[in-house]
């Protein structure tokens, strides 16, 4: 098993001068850095190549699915932003090494809509059509889609696997698949462990975040569960730890982060990335 850090956990956005964080994750003793592309502007694929490639470090690439970028939205220009974002990660994805471009990629984040049934339909039919757009492109570069369920509070489209594997079932393709977070299904799947089965050969990322979304192991999680479901279905790629940082106003006021989680997110990191290893190593 390897095992990951999401940048966020020390910045926001990521830029060149995030490149530090190559060299504290191999200190720390990860072994991939997740790069969230929140403005494509301040990516600079050769730096992170480069960076990647003298640290030994390997990168993965996820989106952030904000306002503008919207696949199922009504707005027809939204849509076709949403299409040409998820794009772009998954050329910055080729440029760095990257296998796989992660994100709740159907919709924008935070969009909560009491939706009658027949604009259910309508939006999902939005989402299939242009996640086909999308997979086509990233087959053809050799890259896999990691759809992410989110939970209730951030999201109206999905939040469990079965809806994940409905929608899969809708797209066709075999480079999507599942980025599942222990966070968001902790609060939405009756239990962790019997979701993460019938998601079986679809699992393309996983993040291993506590129920508070602080430190891993210092949660109500059963850590003891999800290891013998990963095992049952023969999942032994990669963990990683996403968290947020508190100092980072922003991001803290979008995922409804009002309190530190540990004492530093370097504390975050270690201690979490100590207790999957122990647990998962």
């Amino acid at each position: 098993m390897k095992f990951g850090a999401s940048s966020f956990i020390w910045v926001s956005p990521f830029s060149n001068d995030s490149m530090f964080l190559f060299e504290k994750a191999k200190s720390q003793g990860f072994d991939i850095l997740e790069i969230c592309i929140e403005n494509p502007d301040t990516i600079d694929t050769e730096a992170i190549k480069k960076a990647a490639e003298e640290t030994g470090i390997e990168v993965f690439i996820c989106g952030a699915f904000g306002p503008g970028r919207d696949i199922s939205a009504k707005n027809p220009a939204d849509r076709e932003s949403g299409v040409a974002y998820i794009k772009t990660c998954v050329d910055i994805a080729v440029a760095v090494g990257s296998k796989l471009v992660s994100g709740p990629m159907y919709a924008q984040t935070g969009r909560c809509n009491l939706s009658t049934p027949e604009q259910k339909k309508q939006q999902t039919r939005w989402a299939v059509d242009n996640m086909k757009v999308v997979a086509a492109y990233a087959a053809e570069k050799g890259v896999k889609l990691a759809v992410e369920p989110l939970n209730r509070f951030e999201t109206d489209f999905m939040n469990t696997v079965d809806q994940g594997l409905e929608f899969f079932d809708q797209i066709g393709a075999d480079n999507v698949g599942f980025l599942l977070d222990t966070f968001h299904m902790n609060i939405e799947e009756k239990r962790i462990s019997e979701a993460i089965k019938r998601a079986k050969g679809r699992i393309f990322n996983f993040h291993s975040c506590a129920s508070d979304r602080g430190t891993p192991g210092n949660d109500n999680i059963n850590w003891d569960e999800v290891k013998e479901a990963l095992e049952s279905i023969g999942y032994d790629e990669h963990l990683v730890i996403e968290s947020f940082n508190a100092d980072i106003t922003e991001i803290a006021r979008a995922v409804s982060l009002w309190r530190p989680l540990a004492a530093s997110a370097d504390a975050l990191a270690v201690d979490g990335l100590g207790f999957l290893k122990k647990k998962f190593g």
